[in-house]
C-alpha cells in the first residue's frame, strides 16, 4: 500500500518562529545543507547585526559568513530588507530566505539580486508534511537561486542596458541639429530604441531614423490598415520610383512587404553607428540629416497622392 502526503499546518509544527523553528533549523542546519547542495556549518541563532539580530548566521565551506533568515508567513517587503540589510552588514556572500509563502514580486526581486550582484540568494519554501499517522517533517523546496545561467542573464541585461544609454545620447544630439534645419521631427524625443519615426503627412507612413551600432539608415516606412493596404501603397510608390531617386540623388533600397504587415523604402548611410567613437558623432548626425531631408523632398509630392 502506497500511503499521501498530507500537508501539515507550520503552526502545529512549529508553534513560534524564533524559539521553535530557528531552533530546529540550528540544530538540523544539515538539511537546509543538503536542499541547496553546499556546505553550512557553525550554524549559531541570533547573530547581532547592528540594532537588528540575524536568525541564523551560518559559515560555508570557505569559512565565508551565510546569513539566514526564516519567515513562516507569506513573504514581505520587510524580511526582504532584511535580507539584503544583514548581507551587507555581515559582509555575508550568501544569503537564504526561508517563508512559507513566496510572493512572485519577491521571487522576482531575489532572481534581479542573483542577476546585478555578487552575493549568492536563495528563496525556499518551507513546509511540513506527514504521511498516514507519522511524524510530521519538515520539506523544503528552493524556489530560486545563483546559477551561472542566471549570472549569464544578468550580464547581458547590464549589457543592453548601457547600449540603450549610449543610443539615448546619440539621439540627442541628432534629434538637437534635425530641430535646427527642419520641423519635420521637431515633436520628437529621445529614444532608448534603435529607431524614431516622425509623421509624413498621412496616417500610413512615416519617416524614420534607425540607427545600429556602426551605420545608420533613414527610411520611409509603410503600414497600412491592412496587407493589401500596405501593398498598394508600396505598389504606387514603386510605379514612381524612377522620379523618387532622381529627387533623391541616389538609388534607394526598395524591400517589400514579403509576409510582414509592414515595408520600408530606405538608404543605409554607412559613415558609423551609436558603437562608433562620440567623438564622430556630429559627422554621423550631420550625414543621415542631410540624408532625411532629401529623403523628405523625394517623397513629399507623391505623399499627397496617397
Amino acid at each position: 500500500m502506497i500511503g499521501r502526503i498530507e500537508r501539515v499546518p507550520l503552526r502545529d509544527v512549529w508553534k513560534h518562529e524564533a524559539s521553535d523553528f530557528t531552533k530546529w533549523l540550528e540544530e538540523n542546519i544539515d538539511i537546509l545543507a543538503d536542499e541547496l547542495d553546499i556546505e553550512l556549518s557553525s550554524a549559531e541563532r541570533e547573530t547581532s547585526a547592528g540594532d537588528f539580530s540575524v536568525d541564523i548566521m551560518a559559515e560555508d565551506s570557505s569559512g565565508n559568513p551565510v546569513i539566514i533568515e526564516n519567515q513562516l508567513e507569506r513573504s514581505d517587503h520587510d524580511h526582504l530588507g532584511k535580507v539584503i540589510t544583514y548581507l551587507t552588514m555581515m559582509e555575508a556572500k550568501t544569503a537564504i530566505w526561508i517563508v512559507k509563502d513566496p510572493r512572485p514580486e519577491h521571487v522576482k526581486a531575489i532572481t534581479w539580486l542573483n542577476e546585478s550582484s555578487s552575493g549568492s540568494f536563495y528563496m525556499l519554501k518551507i513546509e511540513a508534511v506527514r504521511i498516514g499517522e507519522s511524524e510530521p517533517a519538515p520539506l523544503l523546496t528552493k524556489i530560486v537561486g545563483p546559477s551561472e545561467e542566471v549570472r549569464s542573464t544578468g550580464d547581458t541585461k547590464k549589457r543592453l542596458g548601457e547600449q540603450q544609454k549610449v543610443r539615448r545620447r546619440f539621439w540627442e544630439g541628432l534629434l538637437n541639429k534635425a530641430k535646427e534645419r527642419s520641423d519635420l521631427f521637431s515633436r520628437c524625443t529621445p529614444s532608448t530604441k534603435n529607431w524614431i519615426s516622425a509623421g509624413s503627412g498621412t496616417s500610413r507612413a512615416w519617416y524614420r531614423y534607425v540607427v545600429s551600432q556602426h551605420d545608420a539608415r533613414i527610411a520611409f516606412y509603410i503600414r497600412g490598415g491592412d496587407a493589401d493596404e500596405t501593398d498598394q501603397i508600396y505598389g504606387y510608390l514603386l510605379d514612381s520610383r524612377n522620379l523618387i531617386e532622381e529627387a533623391f540623388g541616389d538609388p534607394l533600397e526598395w524591400n517589400p512587404r514579403n509576409g510582414k504587415k509592414s515595408c520600408n523604402i530606405s538608404k543605409t548611410i554607412s559613415v558609423g553607428g551609436y558603437r562608433d567613437d562620440q567623438e564622430r558623432w556630429p559627422k554621423i548626425h550631420d550625414t543621415v540629416i542631410a540624408a532625411m531631408m532629401k529623403l523628405e523632398k523625394a517623397f513629399s509630392p507623391h505623399i499627397e497622392k496617397l
